[in-house]
């Protein structure tokens, strides 16, 4: 399998309001035949998620908050549950999935496992999401938790039965791609029946 050559045409800034979006032109150079191509792409940075769990009790700590983008593609109220993420501003991905998980659930962790690296909507954002799992105790607990105010969070931390939470990824009550892939991977490497 042959990897395509592509050359960068031209860059276009369409906004950078929030995050930057340029269009970009591009050829595309595969198999003998080659093509100018347009896309549009949003560089918001890469980031980091993590999952809290402990095994003895069977229990996960997630996260609900409000999300225009889902509320304006049908979500009802907005808000959807999640694990705790964020981007990494410079940091390293374990130092920001540790920054996220106290400023948003309240707990300081003390190890980290790396579960993988993932592009979650790679047609359109540049991103790649590190995702971590950790074990948690309540003694972890140095917060309420909740968000920054400073950023506008306001995050209900969760603290639920693994096995309802998983039951959610089944009947549609969780629908973030980063907390699916974890729960899962959960299921399958530490709570097998």
């Amino acid at each position: 399998m042959k990897d395509p050559e592509i050359e960068i045409l031209d860059k276009q800034l369409l906004s950078d309001k929030w995050y930057l979006l340029n269009k970009y032109r591009f050829k595309y150079s595969r198999n003998n035949r080659s093509q100018v191509q347009m896309r549009e792409v949003y560089d918001r940075g890469d980031g980091a998620a993590i999952l809290l769990y402990n095994l003895e009790t069977r229990r996960v700590i997630l996260t609900r908050q409000f999300r225009l983008p889902s509320y304006l593609n049908r979500n009802s109220s907005g808000m959807l549950i999640e694990v705790c993420a964020g981007l990494l501003d410079g940091d390293d991905p374990e130092v920001c999935a540790r920054r996220e998980c106290l400023e948003e659930t309240g707990y300081k962790l003390d190890k980290l496992e790396k579960v993988t690296e993932s592009y979650m909507s790679p047609g359109a954002i540049t991103e790649i999401l590190h995702l971590y799992v950790a074990e948690f105790t309540d003694s972890m607990k140095q917060t309420i938790g909740g968000g920054l105010d400073s950023e506008q969070e306001d995050i209900e931390v969760m603290d639920m039965d693994f096995d309802e939470a998983f039951s959610y990824v089944l009947n549609g009550k969780i629908r973030d791609a980063k907390t699916i892939i974890l729960l899962q991977y959960l299921k399958l490497n530490k709570f097998r029946e």
